[in-house]
């Protein structure tokens, strides 16, 4: 056994400690794939700490960490597939792993088949494009023709050169650079959000990819310079640094939103919801026009809560807000703010018989019983109109005067709209 591909394995090790703490709060599908593919790199290390090893244990040593590359590759690539679940996709995955480590197999033999090899590289073009072709071209998503390309002109290349002078370097060099580069154009067009990490991960994969024919390269006409195993292998810790601060950046964006949003309904909280009408009202300052506050309050929902049971509270909750959704414009905003509170901002300009109108027509939604868990159940709402700059100048008076006017309605008999 090699010593060298020790601090190799402890490093992967730690980085994939990393990795599962990092995406242990919020794991997905993507990030199980990310996680397999890195387990196939620690594989990749272990199998080349026996290379040294003679005869048939040193050339399946070989085998395996070179397959390893390549599952990693196909891990990388089907978890950025815009439908990894889709039948196709993984048929993708296993067959297209499947052609790459039959053809590395065969390179790795001290004297390979030809008419295997011809065959081989003949499958690195059919398989992807029979699978891909298979899918209905609805469901087919447009970035698996990368694979099917790149793979296409890998076989090409293959059946030019694989039987030339520098052949037996080509069979296993071109393979993992065209799985890296597809892993990267992948990547590249993958609906990711272009931050830091995603920069840090589409360099590392291209690098990654390079690496390969460069080494190559430098073999056959530099072969007495020495470049240090840890040059090969930053690529591969680039790509991990990089994965991670995604992961750490999704759960960044996903904690704002938590602290920002109503965790039961997903609307916007109080916080957000202040923020949302301070720059409604500043908006319609600069435009000299008039924008809208609703103060709405549902009528009969303690009962609920006091006779059913929270879950059915919540439930309706949960309905009544889909239900105001659809009504208010996108440029809206409808917020909890209490327990069965909800607030409307409505952008000017906009008059306050229009302001009456919205107001009325979300009361009316809940004229219509609700139906929850086979009970039924009627539900009002009383609702408190303010308007800016008529009623109040700032966010916090336009607040108060829309609470008053929604609790006026509110002892007037309940689901009612109170405009002023």
């Amino acid at each position: 056994m090699s010593w060298r591909e020790v601090p190799d394995l402890l490093a992967v090790g730690l980085l994939i400690y990393a990795f599962v703490t990092v995406s242990r709060p919020a794991g997905n599908a993507m990030t199980r794939l990310w996680l397999a593919g890195w387990i196939c790199v620690e594989v990749h290390f272990a199998a080349y700490s026996f290379l040294d090893l003679p005869g048939w244990r040193g050339v399946l040593a070989d085998i395996v960490g070179t397959a390893a590359l390549v599952w990693c590759a196909a891990l990388f690539c089907w978890s950025m597939d815009p439908r990894p679940r889709q039948r196709e996709s993984r048929l993708l995955f296993w067959a297209v792993s499947a052609v790459y480590t039959f053809y590395l197999a065969l390179a790795s033999l001290p004297v390979p088949p030809s008419g295997l090899l011809v065959v081989a590289a003949s499958l690195f073009a059919l398989v992807p494009l029979a699978i891909v072709a298979m899918a209905p071209q609805a469901e087919r998503p447009s970035t698996r023709w990368i694979t099917v390309g790149l793979n296409a002109a890998l076989a090409m290349a293959l059946l030019r050169w694989q039987f030339s002078p520098h052949g037996a370097d080509l069979m296993n060099v071109l393979p993992l650079f065209v799985a890296y580069f597809i892993c990267c154009l992948q990547f590249s067009f993958s609906k990711q959000r272009k931050t830091g990490g995603f920069v840090v991960t589409a360099l590392g994969l291209l690098a990654w990819s390079l690496v390969f024919p460069v080494g190559m390269v430098f073999d056959l006409f530099w072969p007495k310079v020495e470049v240090g195993p840890e040059v090969w292998n930053l690529p591969k810790y680039l790509v991990a640094v990089g994965m991670i601060l995604l992961l750490l950046e999704g759960q960044l964006k996903r904690n704002q939103h938590l602290a920002q949003h109503d965790a039961l309904t997903g609307l916007p909280n109080r916080r957000l919801f202040q923020d949302r009408i301070s720059g409604a009202i500043e908006r319609a300052r600069q435009h000299q026009a008039c924008m809208a506050m609703l103060a709405i309050d549902l009528d009969g929902f303690k009962q609920v809560n006091d006779t059913l049971g929270h879950h059915v509270g919540d439930a309706v909750l949960q309905q009544v807000a889909r239900l105001f959704s659809g009504r208010l414009r996108r440029i809206d905003t409808l917020a909890r703010t209490g327990g069965d509170e909800f607030s409307v901002v409505l952008e000017g300009p906009i008059t306050r018989k229009e302001a009456a109108d919205v107001a009325s027509a979300l009361r009316q939604l809940l004229d219509t019983p609700l139906s929850i868990d086979g009970h039924t159940m009627q539900i009002g709402a009383s609702i408190g109109l303010a308007i800016f700059p008529d009623d109040a100048q700032t966010p916090h008076g336009l607040c108060i005067r829309a609470d008053e006017r929604m609790y006026v309605a509110k002892r007037n008999g309940g689901c009612a709209v109170q405009a002023g």
